[in-house]
């Protein structure tokens, strides 16, 4: 249970690692990308969700399928902003500065629900703030976020934000299978995306085509169906271990596919962003000040 648990967190995470890829290889639109992401993992999610018998009864009230259509808005423009992050500040990057999610997740508590965050936990917030700064360096030295650079860092963080607010509401829609959640948000975004969707600059290769069918199909609905799998068997640590192949793998393609090197601020920096994610996730100490002596052992 555990070995299978985490198998599919790796290849869900690693699915996810190569969306960017896609999205820039299928030569559409941000609008298109997201509208044929949106349309092919619908159909893939309502043959999965027919198959294992989840669209009857119906299990929505009108207040959770409310609260799902709105976790939907979120979702979707979180794409539409990731996917345009990429053609500003790459992959990588863009990427990297994605995994701020954990913080505004946090932000939001605190917000909405009176969550007080621990001094380790600030602690740790501050330290991938350090991270990110550090990613702003540009190859030519120096910290800049002016032009597309920058345009791209503050969509990643504004797609961070948005898939933070799915988040926090989902965790309201308790008893209602995550499979067919999914495709409600996905059904919405085929008709919030349908009016912005250029059906003139349509790809004229089968290859794009495939690019586009396999970032609806395999990236939304077999990568969902995987994550949700693993999700269910294993614990809150390992998941957020496993999270962390996303970044790793998107870093790689990024690398292979388009040769973006990296400088080592920018390494050090999307590190630190990673280590506080993974401080946040996982509850670790920070060990400040002074350590207790014991006066026995004086």
């Amino acid at each position: 249970m555990g070995l299978s648990g985490r198998l599919e967190m790796i290849a869900a995470m690693a699915l996810s690692g190569t969306i960017g890829y896609f999205v820039v290889e299928s030569g559409q639109s941000v609008w298109n990308v997201a509208f044929f992401r949106c349309l092919f993992g619908a159909l893939s999610l309502l043959a999965y969700c027919w198959a294992k018998g989840l669209l009857t009864p119906w299990r929505f009230s009108a207040r959770t399928l409310g609260l799902a259509l709105l976790s939907g808005v979120a979702i979707v423009l979180n794409w539409v902003l990731l996917f345009s992050s990429y053609e500003h500040a790459s992959i990588s990057i863009a990427t990297a500065v994605y995994n701020t999610q954990p913080f505004f997740l946090i932000l939001l508590g605190t917000i909405l629900f009176g969550e007080r965050p621990t001094p380790d936990t600030l602690g740790f917030i501050a330290l991938a703030f350090a991270g990110l700064l550090m990613v702003t360096q540009i190859e030519a030295g120096g910290l800049s976020l002016t032009g597309g650079y920058g345009i791209g860092l503050v969509q990643a963080l504004g797609a961070a934000f948005l898939y933070a607010v799915a988040s926090v509401i989902v965790k309201q829609l308790k008893g209602i299978p995550p499979h067919l959640i999914a495709l409600v948000q996905a059904m919405l975004g085929t008709l919030m995306l349908l009016p912005l969707a250029d059906f003139s600059a349509l790809p004229a290769a089968s290859t794009q085509w495939g690019y586009l069918v396999a970032l609806g199909v395999v990236h939304t609905g077999i990568m969902y169906i995987l994550l949700y799998a693993a999700l269910q068997k294993l614990p809150t640590p390992i998941i957020a271990v496993l999270s962390f192949t996303y970044p790793a793998v998107a870093i790689l393609v990024d690398y292979l596919a388009y040769g973006r090197e990296l400088s080592l601020g920018q390494w050090s920096g999307i590190g630190l962003i990673l280590l506080g994610s993974a401080g946040v996730n996982l509850k670790w100490r920070l060990r400040l000040g002074r350590p207790e002596i014991n006066p026995a052992r004086s």
